[in-house]
């Protein structure tokens, strides 16, 4: 699969990668080649940084899917009347709640929990929430979104683990011995507890305050029947993952660490029985293909060296160094090739340095030329 069929075939593109690499703004890359192709294309950002609203032309970016104006990322009206580009940036906490008054048997357990100083103090800020919010927005906008293609830039690569496990992890959390103790459907819990989770329960009481135990107790029992809806999501949301339908894109520089960062996330999908579908290389030096020869370019710096004249030695000395140039970029072409071949991605594309950032819509289309390039190579 190249990138050419990634834009026009998936439903669902995650993007995945070290912090630097350039991953948010290879995702919006791809959300803007498909909207410009005609598709319904959302992309979701969880970092937090500007980034990607500044590269949209916007002013910030809500939980909520946003949708560009179309003269922003079509101005010559070339695109088809069905390209539709949305935005966001995750808000997890906003999503546990609506999570929540999803999920509840009544407007009223829905409150009693978000009023619960548990949730409103801790539970945002738990490890993995992020990423679970993360999956429970991808399931979201899956369900109920209307989009053709869903691109997802995650956290940088072992973080973007976590969003990977989440799932998994709620599922234990649910199947946890202590959580279906606390949920144990009567006030007088420590009556039908088991004296080790007493124990626990006391010992923690005496570290925190016994009022912060009754708050989380509270929690799990306002909990009460809800664990059923999120352990379907988390199962639905597993299914996304592995159908065919969702491409994984790993996006790296030529820097031997991200290269590195990669191939130890391809091997973790792996373990997933997931594949990688292509590997897109950010920042490489330019490609001038068979055109340009090392051996020829030096062969004349050495004819220029022996003519007389200061203009000559001044050229010989640009042709030695054009020469220096290809070959470093015929070499790191070969290497990061060999690398797509170990992490076995189903294509590599390149995105050579460009002159200037990548700061608003023009620069987008920009890369996106570079990619749709390589991918009819």
């Amino acid at each position: 699969m190249n990138v050419n069929q990634l834009i026009d075939e998936q439903h669902v593109i995650v993007c995945c990668g070290t912090g630097g690499v350039g991953k948010t703004t290879t995702s919006a890359v791809l959300a803007l080649a498909a909207a410009q192709r005609g598709r319904n294309a959302v992309v979701v950002t969880i970092d937090p940084a500007k980034r990607l609203a500044d590269t949209l032309g916007l002013d910030q970016l809500g939980n909520a899917p946003q949708e560009i104006p179309r003269v922003r990322w079509d101005p010559d009206a070339h695109a088809p009347e069905s390209g539709r580009l949305s935005a966001l940036m995750l808000d997890s906490r906003a999503t546990f709640d609506a999570l929540v008054h999803k999920n509840a048997r009544t407007t009223e357990q829905a409150e009693r929990i978000l009023a619960n100083r548990f949730y409103r103090n801790i539970a945002g800020a738990l490890s993995g929430t992020q990423e679970y919010m993360a999956m429970e927005k991808l399931h979201e906008l899956h369900e109920d979104g209307g989009y053709d293609v869903i691109v997802v830039d995650t956290p940088p690569t072992r973080h973007a683990l976590d969003f990977l496990d989440a799932p998994a992890r709620l599922t234990r959390l649910l199947d946890n011995r202590i959580f279906r103790v606390l949920m144990a459907p009567t006030r007088r819990y420590l009556r039908v507890a088991s004296v080790a989770v007493q124990a626990f329960l006391r010992t923690v009481a005496k570290v925190i305050g016994s009022e912060v135990i009754d708050d989380i107790v509270a929690f799990f029992r306002a909990f009460e029947g809800m664990e059923q809806g999120f352990r379907a999501r988390a199962k639905n949301v597993l299914e996304v993952l592995a159908d065919s339908s969702t491409a994984f894109v790993l996006i790296t520089s030529p820097r031997r660490d991200a290269v590195d960062e990669a191939e130890f996330f391809a091997a973790r999908l792996r373990e997933s029985h997931l594949g990688v579908a292509a590997l897109i290389v950010n920042r490489v030096h330019p490609d001038y293909g068979e055109s340009l020869d090392p051996a020829a370019l030096r062969h004349r710096a050495a004819e220029l060296e022996g003519a007389d004249g200061e203009a000559a030695d001044r050229l010989a000395t640009r042709y030695e160094n054009l020469a220096g140039y290809v070959t470093l970029a015929h070499l790191e072409r070969e290497e990061l090739t060999r690398a797509g071949q170990r992490i076995g991605a189903g294509t590599v594309a390149y995105v050579p340095s460009l002159a200037h950032d990548v700061v608003d819509v023009a620069a987008l289309e920009e890369v996106a030329d570079c990619l749709v390039h390589e991918a009819t190579r």
